[in-house]
């Protein structure tokens, strides 16, 4: 769990990158309705969950600065007997003051007043363009000669790009629960079932081993569904013979894991599966080694278009000349996705790619990204060797860059051919 010293440290930073004379508001996220009088179970918005580790709705941090000076004030639901009979205790007021490291604490029905009460005189306004216009349009009123509005989500992310030594721990956590996920779903027999079931094994082992949820939703493809790159109906029956792709991590202390694993039904590869799974894993190994800090991601996308592509000419899924046939763009075809990105409290971290001048942003030590080349062979495409149709693999690893090099935080999740079939006895 993050301590709250590491997240009062997170807000003194986030203070010394705002404006002077400036105020800043973000605000946690709301219950969102599924049918009727039914919500979706609750998730804090990551960004309120990085300043704060505050786990509940109805809330909002406030940042207020003057010249160097700076103070905190954090809104939460007030304490109401009635409704936590319904909807569970609330921390109130009182206990929050003691718990967080936070100048002030109010209920959340004081902000408008709180508000307009320091927001007199501010130069520049920050609040979160994509969550908080609606909420921020009422109290716009309270500060009507402020021309400067800026996206203050743009300086938490680029903040949330490094990872501390403790979320780093956090992830590693993530990731022991999310091998013994996958080891299970290789050992499991799987030629009598269907695809829910292994997606149920999977996510029961998720909560079995104390992970807050899924980091996202499973993926449980097998055979041709495994080349639809977002299949999630996860409702069709195993085949044998066929392969099956897994893409499926937990989250751990709102902390996510996201492996992609490519398993047989039965237990063991068919010849043609093996070339394609070994071309595959091949590339993926040599993008991993290049990593380390000051490497451009944009490059090890590029590497692994090329050796992608070369690994489809051998195979005789492409004919021609690499160069010819990148510029064609033939290869998307067959690999139309990026070679990873950056991961932490969300799947996809919403961290910048690039500078704001659009210039990339190197790797550099604490970043954390996936690594996930992979190939898909519809089985209607008739262009191909027919052995190869119907078959997607994909192989996807958690890379942490380290001062010189980098660490794979996901090595124990087993891949190679050998270890696979070996779980599978």
């Amino acid at each position: 769990m993050i301590q709250e010293t590491e997240c009062k440290k997170r807000r003194d930073r986030l203070a010394k990158s705002m404006d002077s004379d400036s105020i800043a508001i973000v605000h946690s996220a709301n219950y969102k309705t599924r049918s009727n009088d039914t919500e979706y179970p609750f998730r804090q918005d990551s960004n309120f969950y990085y300043l704060t580790g505050f786990k509940e709705d109805e809330s909002c941090l406030m940042i207020v600065k003057e010249k160097k000076k700076f103070k905190t004030i954090l809104f939460v639901f007030k304490k109401d007997a009635a409704k936590e009979l319904w909807t569970g205790k609330r921390l109130g007021e009182e206990e929050a003051q003691k718990k967080f490291l936070i100048d002030e604490v109010y209920a959340f029905d004081a902000l408008e007043d709180v508000y307009q009460k320091n927001s007199q005189n501010k130069q520049v306004v920050y609040f979160d363009f994509k969550l908080t216009y609606l909420k921020f349009k009422a109290l716009k009123r309270f500060t009507k000669g402020v021309n400067t509005h800026k996206n203050i989500a743009q300086n938490i992310e680029k903040m949330r790009l490094i990872k501390s030594d403790a979320e780093i721990k956090i992830i590693k956590k993530a990731l022991e629960i999310t091998k013994k996920a996958h080891h299970k779903a290789m050992k499991v027999k799987k030629t009598s079932k269907n695809e829910f079931e292994l997606q149920a094994i999977i996510e029961n082992i998720f909560k079995k081993e104390g992970a807050y949820s899924d980091a996202y939703t499973s993926i449980v493809a097998g055979g041709n569904n495994a080349n639809t790159l977002h299949y999630i109906e996860n409702n069709k029956a195993f085949v044998d013979g066929e392969l099956i792709l897994i893409d499926a991590g937990c989250e751990y202390e709102y902390y996510a894991s996201d492996i992609t694993r490519t398993i047989p039904v039965n237990g063991r590869f068919l010849q043609a599966q093996k070339e394609l799974y070994n071309m595959v894993l091949n590339v993926q190994l040599q993008i991993i080694e290049m990593i380390k800090p000051n490497i451009l991601r944009s490059n090890l996308q590029k590497k692994s278009e090329e050796l992608l592509c070369d690994g489809m000419i051998e195979l005789g899924i492409l004919k021609g000349k690499r160069k010819n046939l990148i510029k064609k763009q033939a290869h998307k075809k067959y690999y139309p996705h990026g070679i990873g990105h950056w991961m932490g409290i969300d799947v996809h971290d919403e961290s910048p790619y690039k500078y704001p001048n659009g210039r990339e942003i190197p790797l550099q030590k604490g970043m954390i990204l996936t690594i996930e080349p992979g190939i898909y062979c519809d089985i209607n495409d008739k262009t191909i060797p027919k052995k190869y149709r119907g078959i997607g693999i994909r192989i996807e690893d958690d890379i942490l860059v380290t001062a010189t090099a980098n660490e794979n935080l996901s090595i124990a999740i087993v891949k190679n051919i050998d270890d696979i079939e070996a779980l599978s006895i």
